[in-house]
């Protein structure tokens, strides 16, 4: 039996969920935008076809990633405005020699790239440094950092503030679903929930000034314990949906024995 096919949503129809999403109403949506009430509400109900502009205008306010607005812009019967390639895409091949050279310029302090659903793109020599011991299996392609940091086979045990870490890892996935309503990244938040949880489960909050600039990560290394604190660099206005989608983590010293100690292992 042939499987029957299911007729693209209507744009309107995607529109109106993503302003619900986003928690506006017709009129603070149509205020924002600059548009009409009524033009907002003839489009999202189907009696008004929008134009490329005002899909990409309307979708510009509401926050939308750019991988969501090649689906409005299909949805009303347009060509993709936002291209996808790999990194090793020629055209690419610039973005991938900064990566490269940011990744390199922060040895010896780890730091890595991932994409949007949280799998390693590439990664420094320090990075790998760190997880020595770490079964082959963990190494594999594709590797999930996530699941590397939570799961009790892997990093989770050498964690020595993994309550805290853990708080903060399944915060920061669930403000990217809140962005993205990404599936693939529901169905991981449900598998990290799953593992088990620390003795004393922290409550994460980004009350602190320190929250909003690092994040600290207390790790074990054969027998030494170092502190750094992680940031999250991300392209600042791409047109392109992998480097959208590409973030940069880095971890640096929190203080001068870590510091020492990753020196130490560099030059080792």
């Amino acid at each position: 039996m042939n499987a029957v096919a299911i007729p693209p949503r209507p744009v309107g129809d995607l529109l109106r969920e993503w302003r619900r999403h986003r928690r506006l109403s017709q009129l603070d949506l149509a205020t924002g935008a600059e548009i009409s009430t009524r033009h907002l509400s003839f489009v999202e109900s189907g009696r008004s076809q929008p134009s490329r502009d005002m899909i990409l205008h309307l979708a510009e306010y509401l926050d939308i990633p750019l991988r969501e607005r090649n689906a409005l812009l299909v949805a009303a019967g347009f060509a993709p405005a936002f291209r996808e390639r790999t990194l090793a895409d020629p055209a690419l091949d610039v973005a991938r020699a900064t990566i490269d050279l940011l990744l390199k310029g922060l040895e010896p302090y780890p730091a890595l790239a991932v994409d949007r659903h949280w799998n390693l793109v590439a990664s420094n020599q320090a990075t790998l440094r760190l997880l020595s011991g770490l079964s082959e299996a963990w190494l594999q392609t594709p590797v999930n950092v996530l699941r590397l940091s939570l799961h009790p086979a892997g990093l989770a045990p050498r964690i020595r503030n993994l309550p805290v870490w853990r708080a903060h890892l399944l915060d920061r996935l669930r403000r990217q679903i809140d962005a993205s309503q990404d599936p693939q990244l529901i169905e991981l938040l449900r598998e990290l929930q799953a593992y088990p949880a620390p003795a004393a489960e922290a409550v994460w909050t980004t009350t602190a000034p320190i929250h909003a600039i690092a994040v600290p990560m207390e790790l074990e290394l054969n027998g030494e314990v170092l502190s750094m604190l992680s940031t999250t660099t991300v392209f600042g206005t791409p047109t392109d949906i992998t480097l959208a989608e590409l973030a940069l983590e880095a971890f640096v010293p929190a203080d001068q024995a870590t510091m020492e100690r990753l020196r130490a292992v560099a030059a080792a």
